[in-house]
């Protein structure tokens, strides 16, 4: 069994979020070669995970391996939210429709 810690898990860390800049400076540290992946994650108190995720889009985001890009995922997002928007006000104005149709009746 795994000791509790506060209603959360042990050894869990809150979620962090870094900058473009930072992700392209780690990217490059790991492109260098010089250290291993793990290498690099443990002094930069990163996950491996984390990493291989940003160097693999930063390889979509170059060409060199098919996917979305950075800025197709963007699209994609906002694509996505201002269509459920467009749903939502949508079905507002069916049932607004049906509303006063039963007024007038």
């Amino acid at each position: 069994m795994r000791k509790q810690v506060e209603g959360k898990r042990a050894g869990r860390r809150p979620r962090r979020s870094f900058t473009a800049s930072f992700k392209r400076e780690v990217v490059a540290l790991v492109r260098q070669g010089d250290r291993t992946l793990p290498a690099i994650c443990r002094e930069m108190d990163l996950s491996e995970t984390a990493v291989r995720r940003w160097v693999e889009q930063a390889e979509v985001d170059a060409g060199e391996k098919d996917g979305l890009t950075t800025e197709e995922r963007e699209e994609l997002r906002r694509l996505r939210r201002e269509n459920r928007i467009l749903r939502d006000e949508r079905d507002i104005l069916k049932r607004a429709a049906t509303f006063f149709a039963m007024e007038t009746r």
